[in-house]
């Protein structure tokens, strides 16, 4: 396993559930941004595996896998006492994906929160904050209609569990925009439409560059 270099630079992708982040972050991975080499950090898909295979024994427990299990479940967000399941989640990502500090790194589903955004920025130096906004009739749309690809076998996407995930979104996540203002974090926004494909996202991010 390699030892990843600390503070690599990181973009974190912001927006609420359906809106894109994990299909935008693949392609970012796969064709690269702003000619740096990026990683896909996909926080939710790795709850997911570790739920999936029940990745209890070297790095996480049985415990630490029913927590993961009443996130997805509920679509909570990780507290500050859970904060140790995200920190080995991560930093486990960071050991088997990064190799040099020039890698650069997608964060997606992490942070979540301001008391997260503050534990991140120990471990990666965020210079870039992008927003996709969405509006809940278009998230709904882009989930039936499976836009990015990413949807398939997901058993948290019935209409009112999506709502609730929107909800808790602008009621935690939306106050991490202004923790990254007073850090003079540079922040993009993009309005995702009800059929806008994550190729048309990164063209968009690739045209304005960083």
């Amino acid at each position: 396993m390699n030892n990843a270099p600390s503070r690599c630079r990181a973009l974190v992708l912001l927006g609420p559930t359906g809106s894109g982040k994990t299909p935008l972050g693949n392609l970012i991975e796969e064709r690269g941004l702003w000619d740096c080499r990026w990683v896909h950090f996909d926080f939710g898909d790795r709850l997911r595996a570790m739920v999936a295979d029940g990745s209890a024994g070297r790095r996480f427990s049985s415990e630490d896998v029913a927590t993961a299990a009443r996130v997805i479940d509920t679509g909570a967000l990780l507290e500050n006492d859970q904060w140790p399941l995200a920190e080995r989640i991560l930093r486990g990502f960071l050991a088997d994906r990064v190799s040099d500090p020039q890698t650069c790194v997608v964060l997606n589903g992490l942070p979540r929160h301001v008391d997260q955004a503050r534990a991140v920025e120990t471990i990666l130096d965020v210079g870039t904050i992008l927003c996709l906004r969405c509006t809940t009739d278009a998230l709904l749309e882009r989930i039936r209609s499976n836009v990015g690809g990413d949807r398939d076998g997901r058993l948290d996407d019935d209409p009112e569990k999506v709502r609730a995930r929107v909800a808790l979104f602008h009621e935690r996540t939306d106050a991490i925009m202004d923790y990254y203002r007073e850090l003079d974090v540079r922040i993009r926004r993009i309005v995702v439409t009800a059929t806008m494909t994550p190729d048309e996202i990164w063209r968009i991010l690739e045209n304005r560059g960083c």
